[in-house]
């Protein structure tokens, strides 16, 4: 999503926790002739959060588009679920989420202007075994995003959300290895494969344009059709 939203004419400022990974994310795109500028801090730090927006916006200028990307997933049966892990998870699938979409929204607020782009996942309007506390948390992500668009759209604010299907990225590297999750998978996506990060960029960038101008807290499922077919 921050490469299409670089290749699309943004300056984009990337955040992690890691600022090691963090830099190297940033090479990479900056290689492709992105401007990138990194800001390293823990979204689940609310302290950490509200200064590091603050510091940024008053050297560097004013954040236009949020995207709130953090996630972890844990998987295990609901009833011997860890409470600790579940607060873990809901701290950084949800929390972070309230405290930097609040942070960015106080100034884009007082500016008229600007877009925040969640990351749902199929996962808010889907469950499987295994993964109760992530379906809580994305499904308070759909409805995090419906507050925001309803609290925030009459002060020129569009708040909007992507809720990506089955994707091959890091965090679902065990299941892409799974030959039989896999096929599953594939049979029961009605575009019969696994979704490529790539084809996130599409609705990252609509979402941040003016092309979505009057669209606000709505989910954008873009899953291969997977919510649309038992």
């Amino acid at each position: 999503m921050a490469t299409g939203l670089a290749q699309a004419g943004a300056r984009v400022v990337m955040n992690a926790r890691d600022a090691q990974r963090l830099d190297q994310a940033a090479a990479q795109l900056r290689a492709t002739g992105a401007v990138v500028d990194v800001l390293p801090f823990d979204v689940t730090d609310v302290d950490a959060v509200q200064r590091a927006i603050s510091d940024y916006e008053a050297s560097k200028g004013p954040i236009d588009i949020l995207v709130n990307n953090a996630g972890m997933q844990h998987r295990g049966p609901l009833e011997d679920f860890d409470p600790a892990t579940f607060d873990h998870l809901m701290r950084t699938n949800v929390n972070s989420a309230f405290y930097v979409g609040q942070a960015v929204a106080r100034n884009m607020i007082a500016r008229r202007s600007g877009k925040i782009v969640n990351i749902a996942s199929v996962q808010s309007a889907l469950a499987r075994p295994g993964i109760a506390p992530y379906t809580a948390s994305k499904g308070a992500i759909t409805n995090l995003t419906k507050g925001m668009a309803t609290d925030w759209a009459r002060h020129g604010l569009n708040v909007n959300a992507i809720a990506p299907g089955y994707f091959e990225t890091e965090l679902n590297a065990a299941l892409v290895a799974d030959v039989d999750f896999s096929a599953w998978l594939e049979n029961r996506t009605p575009q019969g494969r696994w979704g490529k990060v790539e084809e996130l960029q599409g609705a990252c960038v609509f979402l941040a344009s003016d092309a979505a101008s009057f669209v606000n807290g709505q989910t954008i499922y873009v899953d291969g059709g997977i919510t649309a077919s038992l």
